[in-house]
């Protein structure tokens, strides 16, 4: 990535959450942001204390980034046993206006850190999904265009190379038309150790809304396919804390034309393994006499590495490394920078609420709105970025996720019209609607 004009501040930057996910993809993301000028100020809010104090001793990211700090809340001078649950409200509100605030918090507080940086004229990047239901994600999209401020949603595998050119193919009819798929994505045993085990509960979330929406959306985004009809079952386990979430899920998907896409998630791949997690995606397709098929071993990208001494959580020798998705590799510049489709997702949304700010700099308060308003419908009709208008088949599907999975597995149906909406198949047809 070239250097932006060095007239032109980057934005201001808050995380809100320091859990696995700022530390492996969001904060080194945007440090690299920061070096490249796209980045002005980095802070970071947390619940307590240690995550912040986690990612301050990464000695990886030290490594890759020399001299870069962040700012945390609370001090790292706290106890960890002190909770600090309200905290980012006051960091986001000491922002100037039209800064961006990353929200990487559980699913279910992703609403009200949204809602909360909206209120104070603030961009967004949010990490998938959105929200958990469909009128949330409508009033984000409201409210943003109201006021001109961009909302990205980090559905990263869309820009991974290999679904952009699927996407391409799709539309150019090169595959035919979708008809029945499987997805996979199972995700470490270690998760299970991690914080997961204090939200990652039965009555809050299961892993098809937390990882399995990533394939859903990436069949919409190749396809254009809207779903309309969910069913997800789980199976339940227990985390070491003794609390019970769903441990594994399988969902099925019907879209609009009747194809079928089948999606297994888990928290369970072996920490021993030699990936870090096992995850695919299967299409077949229908043509004139003839069928089409596109498969994406998305674990596997043909590198293998053997090491002298085991590295991972669980100690593995052999692995099979994917250049693909994060990597720090050596640059140009100094110490590492990250490579790879997650980063471009962040680089994309960052990238974008910087170039509207830099748009609007020397326009009136009118000719400024209009402005970014006209930049964000762009965005939106472009369909790369998954934002709140392109993206909210999302919200419709784990919302019906979640009503399935917690009737046994009873399929729930997606009704589009004026205000979409789902409804559970029985209660459907005992209306006649």
């Amino acid at each position: 990535m070239m250097n932006i004009l060095q007239t032109e501040r980057g934005l201001d930057v808050v995380i809100v959450g320091g859990g696995m996910i700022t530390n492996d993809l969001l904060l080194p993301s945007i440090y690299h942001l920061q070096r490249t000028g796209y980045v002005n100020n980095i802070q970071v809010c947390a619940l307590d204390s240690g995550p912040l104090k986690a990612l301050k001793q990464n000695i990886e990211m030290q490594e890759a980034f020399p001299g870069q700090d962040f700012e945390g809340f609370p001090s790292l001078t706290e106890p960890e046993s002190n909770k600090f649950p309200e905290l980012y409200k006051e960091v986001i509100a000491k922002m100037k206006p039209r800064q961006m605030v990353i929200v990487a918090m559980p699913d279910q507080f992703h609403y009200q850190v949204v809602m909360e940086a909206l209120n104070q004229n603030q961009h967004i990047l949010c990490v998938k999904p959105l929200v958990l239901k469909y009128e949330q994600a409508l009033e984000i999209e409201k409210i943003a265009y109201e006021k001109g401020l961009f909302v990205g949603v980090e559905y990263h595998k869309r820009f991974d190379r290999r679904s952009l050119i699927a996407k391409r193919s799709y539309s150019l009819k090169q595959f035919g038309e979708f008809v029945m798929g499987e997805a996979k994505l199972i995700e470490p045993y270690f998760y299970r150790s991690s914080n997961f085990q204090n939200w990652f509960t039965c009555d809050k979330t299961d892993p098809f809304v937390y990882i399995g929406c990533h394939y859903v959306d990436l069949v919409y985004f190749i396809t254009g396919l809207k779903p309309v009809e969910v069913s997800v079952s789980g199976v339940k386990g227990r985390f070491p804390n003794g609390n019970e979430g769903y441990l594994w899920a399988n969902g099925r998907i019907r879209f609009e034309n009747n194809a079928i896409l089948s999606v297994t998630d888990g928290l369970g791949y072996p920490d021993e393994g030699a990936g870090s997690n096992d995850q695919s995606l299967q299409m077949f397709f229908e043509g004139d006499n003839k069928t089409g098929m596109l498969k994406h071993d998305d674990q596997f990208r043909g590198v293998e590495h053997s090491y002298l001494d085991g590295i991972g959580c669980g100690g593995s020798h052999f692995n099979y490394v994917s250049p693909d998705f994060y990597k720090l590799v050596p640059w140009e510049g100094d110490g590492f920078k990250p490579v790879g489709y997650g980063f471009d997702s962040v680089s994309a949304s960052v990238s974008t609420a910087f170039l509207i700010e830099s748009k609007v700099l020397n326009l009136s308060v009118a000719e400024s709105l209009a402005q970014r308003r006209r930049m964000i419908k762009e965005v939106d009709q472009k369909g790369i970025i998954a934002t709140p208008a392109n993206s909210y088949i999302n919200e419709l599907v784990v919302e019906a996720a979640r009503i399935s999975i917690l009737n046994d597995g009873e399929a729930v149906t997606i009704e589009y019209g004026e205000m979409p909406s789902v409804i559970l198949r029985s209660k459907r047809k005992q209306t006649g609607s």
